[in-house]
């Protein structure tokens, strides 16, 4: 078995207020794992991209600390912390070649020329941009100064990269392109890398882990896959995909399940830490785990709707249904042969598992779901 991987980065207890009221982080507990590629996820103002500029060293925890490594980082200035930094505008030097802006932190650091020379070669062989020593930026695409700028990044070897939104200036084409090469990078080099987003399909399609952020918080931080399928907040499983949250009350307990109250209707859910009889809750079912006209008897919960709407997308139809009198009930149809068999205005039966169904602990806010 492979030794676990330590810690690289570790925030203990860190804030951080702008305005000495307002606390854009709160009380933040994070480690990240050498090698790992952890994505900060939120909205924005949700604190990301302020816990990013902390670990650069761009700004200053109110309290708490940052460690590196296992080193305390609080009173060392960004260029002493020896992290590559990718931003959404690139940040080039537009007066310089591709080669002259992968040289120019090595020339920092005092590097011989020969050993710049050949560090700026792998660089850019790393971002399949051999040849392009000599252009300009404003003579490269948008995805072609992105790869400069990840290349001087990397050039002087960093154990640790931040990135900052890095792709939200590329149209949709070419983020995903680029999202699969800086996943490439980053494992082929073994690097760990902070990433900051609000693009939750980038999130998912990159990161080991992703951090949800919410109000300086994280809700929750997990594998992709762990948070789509088990949303623990009710902010995560409404952040996270396309999520029917339903507001009801805990009316019965057996084992790990739940029955909850939804307008007249006894839904079974998977009571998720452990909720109590009597207890708000916010039931969440994905729109792709609705079965539209079960077999009778197939499902634990099974309901009569009726169609109000349906959206062709493609590869799949959404449908919106009025479900105990709730009309944004959404299921997802896949566009194969007999989807046409529904249409709007028809009655229809509904059902769904009770391990599909969630039932969270309601948010202390009013979120505005369906009650």
């Amino acid at each position: 078995m492979s030794e676990p991987a330590a810690t690289h980065v570790r925030f203990q207890g860190v804030c951080k207020s702008y305005d000495g009221t307002t606390q854009i982080v709160q009380n933040l507990d994070l480690a990240v794992l050498e090698g790992e590629f952890l994505t900060l996820l939120g909205p924005s103002g949700s604190g990301k991209t302020t816990c990013l500029m902390l670990l650069a060293g761009f700004e200053q925890p109110g309290s708490g600390h940052i460690e590196i490594s296992g080193r305390a980082v609080d009173d060392l200035p960004p260029r002493e912390r020896n992290i590559g930094i990718v931003f959404q505008n690139y940040a080039l030097f537009p007066n310089m070649t591709v080669g002259g802006n992968l040289a120019f932190p090595l020339e920092v650091r005092g590097l011989a020329p020969d050993e710049a020379a050949e560090r700026v070669r792998r660089a850019l062989q790393l971002v399949r941009l051999e040849g392009f020593e000599d252009r300009r930026p404003a003579e490269l695409s948008g995805g072609q100064q992105q790869r400069v700028a990840i290349a001087r990044a990397l050039v002087f070897e960093p154990r640790l990269v931040l990135m900052d939104e890095p792709l939200g200036a590329l149209d949709r084409r070419l983020r995903e392109e680029m999202q699969y090469e800086i996943r490439r990078i980053q494992r082929e080099l073994a690097v760990t890398v902070v990433y900051v987003t609000h693009d939750q399909t980038e999130a998912m399609a990159m990161s080991d882990r992703v951090a949800v952020f919410n109000r300086g918080r994280i809700e929750q931080i997990a594998p992709p896959e762990a948070l789509y399928e088990e949303p623990e907040r009710e902010f995560v499983a409404g952040f996270i995909g396309e999520n029917n949250l339903l507001r009801g009350r805990v009316s019965a307990i057996t084992g790990d399940l739940c029955t909850v109250d939804f307008r007249g209707l006894a839904v079974q859910a998977f009571a998720v830490a452990g909720r109590s009889v009597g207890e708000e809750v916010i039931l969440a079912i994905r729109p792709e785990r609705v079965a539209l006209t079960p077999k009778p008897g197939e499902y634990t919960n099974e309901f009569d709707a009726k169609v109000e709407d349906l959206v062709f997308l493609g590869d799949h139809l959404r449908v919106r249904l009025n479900l105990g009198g709730y009309e944004s009930f959404v299921a997802k149809i896949p566009n194969i042969v007999g989807h046409g068999a529904v249409l709007k205005g028809d009655s229809v039966r509904v059902g769904w598992t009770p391990t599909d169904c969630r039932a969270l602990p309601a948010d202390d806010a009013d979120t505005g779901m369906a009650a």
